[in-house]
């Protein structure tokens, strides 16, 4: 069964192995990362590690049992009881509700454990996917994302109130 799992520096080799395997497949729906977060992937992670440390940012991995990386899962600009949630999943796993499941998981985690009251997330309008996860995980539309929100796509925000 895989398990979510708070972002952790021994998760290195796998999350990158996930982001590389998936690459194109997240590229149809996302924006690509780019090679220099490839080319640069130690520096960025450890920043992230930072960021998590400090409290600005939350990042987890859903973890399968074989150690591989699923999906990531993330909580970002975490400021007065509200963050911006981020997620991708491997190809293997789409379509099968994993998403939904962790994004709901999360949801618990993000009132539990860091004190949140309010997510928000963006999604393009062609990325059909990300709205059914957001839409079955309890987010509402509050508003057009903008090409600057989406890195290029235009999209909607959704929210979701969290309970303690």
């Amino acid at each position: 069964m895989p398990e979510l799992k708070r972002l952790h520096a021994d998760h290195a080799p796998a999350v990158l192995a996930f982001e590389l395997a998936n690459r194109t497949y997240f590229a149809a729906s996302i924006s690509d990362r780019g090679h220099d977060f490839f080319d640069r992937f130690t520096d960025r992670y450890n920043a992230s590690l930072a960021e998590q440390e400090a409290g600005s940012c939350a990042f987890y991995v859903l973890v399968a049992e074989d150690g591989s990386v699923l999906g990531r899962f993330n909580l970002y600009d975490l400021v007065d009881g509200t963050a911006r949630l981020g997620y991708r999943v491997a190809q293997q796993v789409a379509g099968r509700g994993v998403a939904t499941a962790t994004v709901q998981e999360l949801c618990r985690l993000a009132a539990a454990r860091h004190g949140l009251r309010t997510l928000r997330a963006a999604t393009s309008h062609d990325n059909v996917a990300s709205q059914k996860v957001l839409s079955k995980a309890g987010f509402v539309p509050v508003g057009p994302a903008t090409p600057a929100d989406l890195g290029g796509r235009s999209g909607t925000w959704y929210q979701r109130d969290l309970q303690p």
